[in-house]
């Protein structure tokens, strides 16, 4: 009890131990104490609290509360939202607050059981019919380990998509169309197979399923295949091929890259060699405890590439969030996401840091801690790739050294569409005019003064080789290497975007017209530009997310070059390319939910494709075999 530690409050903690010796461990962590020791403790607790809420009208009582407080179980109902008289009710022994603690695994069972009196048939059978099909239908897409209560909010992508193809096969309809973007996305290999027998299912119904998809397995069980390409943005846009698999890779000079990959031509990852982890060079995470993980110890080896692997809802992202990345960023004072501010810093207000674990060794050979996901990379319409990597800075100055430039007296600063100066003050230099709509959504307009260049007319008669700064940020950042080649400043920092296949964006394009693998790899080569990363984490979750075969091996590269350059590589994936491309692998599991939160194999790919109670083993050995 940390509030018991603080000199005003000894006093409770001695009390405490004087009134419950005997009935509570003292010298057991909270975590570990039995149910009837931990009601003792709570109820100890809140009395403590109800006692200084008397003397809140001080000011320092109420920024000592203010650090304690936070979301808890209610202690009238205890969680279950329901007066005693609902909770008098019973169906087979249970009431409705015990049976939505069910996973859904559980549940199925439970009401697969249940055994109903003739009476009560007549009035609850077919309900209890539709309840059964339900959890069924949950229970065969892979959410068995999902409790019913499980709130909405905390559920993955994957696990919403899939909840929605249960509703949908439970509707029974026929003759209509599902259009499913990615719907393998967060997916195990496992549960990749569970949903095209879902997908198959729905087909034999007499549905029409569209999906837009880059898993191999779901490609290879479709019955027809549109292949689009051949390249990415103006590259792309044309039909490559369109037919069965068979006739797809049979055509050997049809241009499909997609074919090429699924023919096993091509490879997104050649690494045969594993870099070797040093004893010395590690993170260890002890007694991680939070959600299902069950007090494991995790090591991180450095200077490498780990994977944390496992099925669905098996405590890798609780592992990699809540644990590693949530304790390292205590440690050293950073909150990644935002920062704190600094009234409240001085008031010494915001809950006290959450333990997810006992505690970390080998912190201190970390020296930065970089969380790369698919979030955006700017919310306005100035935000770009080219603004992101730093590269519109030595742009900016090369006009800004063009003898026109230099007998008009413009600077670097005239140049920015972030500035007042050069850009066009209608739009503030968004290019765009936001028309406010009263009852209907906002409509966004092509500003009338610019024409959509952001720029002013004095601005743009400045010309570097023959374009201005408008026409320059039109280019593709393909383009955009061989025109300012000769510029190292420029070309190094765009190089880097081109590597990770995004050479097709052009370099003004709107941060918000990115997709979140988009947005993510334009981080990933802002880190490439860094001199060094020594001492640097980087922490990938699924990066493969909406990346085809071929964008997956340059993606790879990266790591390596990442690795190369310093850096420690930890990511969150399915992907088994990339697990099989890891230099250490962490596989949870061995199920989700309460039947996961254990290690069941750390080692090299090799040694998890070994283990025989590894899932991910099990793929890993198949894939070996191609």
């Amino acid at each position: 009890m940390e509030p018991w530690t603080k000199p005003a409050y000894e006093w409770h903690l001695e009390e405490f131990m004087r009134k419950h010796r005997g009935k509570v461990r003292m010298n057991t962590p909270c975590a570990e104490l039995e149910p009837a020791e931990w009601e003792t403790l709570q109820k100890a607790i809140r009395l403590f609290f109800a006692d200084v809420e008397t003397k809140k009208y001080k000011v320092h009582v109420r920024v000592f509360l203010s650090r304690y407080r936070g979301y808890t179980q209610c202690p009238a109902c205890s969680g279950s939202r329901l007066r005693e008289e609902a909770l008098n009710v019973r169906a087979g022994g249970r009431t409705i607050a015990e049976v939505v603690r069910l996973n859904i695994a559980q549940a199925y069972e439970f009401f697969d059981s249940l055994s109903l009196e003739p009476e009560q048939a007549a009035v609850a059978g077919k309900l209890l019919v539709e309840i059964r099909q339900r959890l069924k239908f949950l229970n065969d897409v892979g959410l068995e380990y999902l409790t019913l209560d499980r709130l909405s909010s905390t559920l993955s992508g994957g696990e919403a998509q899939r909840i929605q193809l249960a509703t949908c096969l439970g509707s029974r309809l026929v003759g209509a169309t599902y259009v499913l973007d990615e719907p393998s996305i967060g997916l195990h290999s496992r549960d990749t197979a569970r949903l095209i027998g879902i997908l198959e299912e729905l087909r034999d119904l007499g549905n029409t399923i569209l999906v837009v998809e880059h898993d191999a397995d779901v490609m290879r069980s479709a019955d027809h295949i549109v292949d689009i390409g051949p390249g990415a943005g103006e590259l792309g846009g044309q039909v490559i091929f369109q037919g069965p698999l068979a006739q797809m890779l049979n055509g050997k000079r049809d241009g499909s890259l997609t074919a090429r990959y699924l023919r096993g031509e091509l490879r997104a990852s050649l690494k045969t060699e594993r870099r070797k982890t040093s004893p010395r060079k590690k993170l260890v995470f002890h007694g991680c405890r939070v959600h299902n993980l069950k007090g494991i110890d995790v090591e991180i080896p450095l200077g490498v590439m780990t994977a944390v692997t496992g099925v669905s809802g098996s405590g890798k992202s609780t592992l990699v969030h809540d644990v590693i990345y949530h304790t390292l960023a205590s440690r050293y004072r950073r909150d990644l996401s935002k920062a704190r501010e600094p009234e409240a810093e001085e008031a010494g207000a915001g809950a006290t840091e959450r333990r997810t674990c006992a505690r970390v060794t080998g912190a201190e050979l970390i020296r930065d801690l970089v969380l790369v996901d698919q979030s955006p990379i700017g919310r306005t319409p100035r935000s770009n790739p080219v603004t992101y990597t730093k590269a519109f800075d030595p742009i900016r100055e090369l006009f800004a050294s063009t003898p026109d430039a230099d007998r008009r007296g413009y600077t670097a600063g005239h140049f920015s569409f972030n500035i007042a100066g050069g850009r066009c003050e209608t739009c503030q230099g968004d290019g765009t005019v936001t028309v406010e709509m009263q009852f209907l959504a906002d409509v966004e307009l092509v500003c009338e003064e610019c024409k959509g260049t952001r720029y002013k007319q004095s601005i743009l008669d400045i010309r570097y080789h023959g374009l201005n700064i408008h026409e320059v940020l039109q280019l593709t950042i393909r383009e955009a290497l061989s025109f300012f080649a000769g510029q190292n400043k420029i070309v190094s920092r765009l190089k880097p975007l081109a590597e990770v296949g995004l050479g097709y964006l052009r370099l003004g394009q709107s941060a918000t017209t990115l997709s979140g693998g988009e947005a993510q790899r334009v981080k990933l080569a802002s880190y490439l530009t860094q001199s060094s990363s020594q001492g640097v984490l980087y922490i990938f979750d699924e990066p493969t997310t909406g990346l085809h075969f071929d964008d997956i091996a340059k993606l790879l590269d990266a790591f390596d070059r990442l690795i190369n350059n310093g850096a420690s590589v930890l990511v969150i994936e399915h992907n088994l390319e990339v697990i099989r491309h890891a230099d250490w692998l962490i596989d949870l599991g061995p199920e989700g939910g309460d039947g996961g939160g254990e290690i069941v194999v750390a080692g090299t790919p090799e040694q998890v494709a070994a283990c025989a109670r590894s899932h991910t083993g099990r793929f890993l050995r198949n894939l070996r075999q191609v």
